[in-house]
């Protein structure tokens, strides 16, 4: 049976401007695929007017709440005491925003509860892959 934790979590979308627009974003962790972290954006922070959902690795939430981490698409490091940056590269542009790291916290560990770090499924996780990259051919 497939489990999905899921948390709105407060934010502030940094505008190239330095302007913060608070929103409401969904932390999301499911059993399905449990290497994996959602970061689910309502349309109104979206440039294209749709919802947007970033997925990157459980592990690196991990590792950004502590220290800077990530390359590419999804980076994250600590802002202070009590912010978490995270910063979302896409071909249409930039994302930066900031979490309370306490909220982040809760939602890792919430994460761990239901899946502990290391005991992920990973025959199911490389099922998946493999169909999803041959199409179940």
């Amino acid at each position: 049976m497939e489990t999905t934790i899921e948390l709105p979590a407060p934010a502030r979308l940094v505008t190239a401007e330095d302007q913060e627009i608070p929103l409401t974003a969904t932390l999301r962790y499911t059993t399905g695929d449990p290497l994996a972290v959602f970061v689910d954006f309502p349309a109104e922070a979206a440039l294209e007017g749709e919802d947007v959902s970033w997925t990157f690795a459980r592990s690196l939430l991990d590792q950004g709440l502590r220290t800077p981490a990530g390359h590419g698409d999804v980076q994250i490091w600590p802002y202070g005491r009590t912010r978490t940056v995270l910063e979302f590269h896409s071909p249409f542009g930039l994302a930066l925003l900031q979490f309370p790291t306490s909220t982040l916290r809760r939602f890792l560990l919430r994460s761990y509860e239901v899946v502990a770090a290391g005991q992920e499924d990973m025959a199911t996780v490389v099922e998946r892959g493999l169909n999803a990259l041959f199409g179940g051919v």
